[in-house]
């Protein structure tokens, strides 16, 4: 059985994201990623932030705007790593075999392979035989 994948926006993701962290992930259906995220925001508030600073931001009101970046930190590294990863998962939509049996993009980042190659030329990723990327020959049916 092949998966397919849908192609995502990573600008949607990554607005989701900034919205909520994990929410991004959860678009991408990349569940444990989501609660991943969910938990080390949780753990950095709680570990690295104060009380009293996490009180007034939940009432909307931040004196110190320094006492929350933790917070602020680890919610830009969601927002940051759903973008990357909507790319990532398109790229990897995008992979596409020629006639002769060869890969015309990148499974890595996507781009166009030159077809003399065994690697990416983007990004020095080795390209397995297709054979390998299917699953061998029951991969193909």
């Amino acid at each position: 059985m092949r998966t397919t994948h849908s192609p995502k926006r990573p600008w949607l993701a990554a607005v989701l994201a900034a919205l909520a962290t994990g929410l991004g992930h959860l678009y991408l259906r990349r569940w444990r990623r989501a609660i991943g995220w969910f938990g080390a925001l949780g753990i950095t508030s709680y570990v690295l932030v104060e009380p009293t600073a996490l009180d007034a931001l939940a009432r909307g009101t931040v004196a110190d705007p320094v006492a929350v970046l933790p917070i602020l930190l680890v919610a830009g590294l969601s927002v940051a790593d759903a973008y990357l990863l909507a790319r990532a998962q398109n790229a990897v939509a995008r992979v596409t075999v020629t006639p002769e049996g060869q890969l015309t993009h990148c499974p890595s980042c996507g781009r166009e392979l030159e077809a003399d190659l065994d690697f990416c030329h983007w990004c020095t990723t080795e390209i397995p035989d297709l054979d390998e990327m299917l699953g061998g020959e029951e991969g193909r049916r």
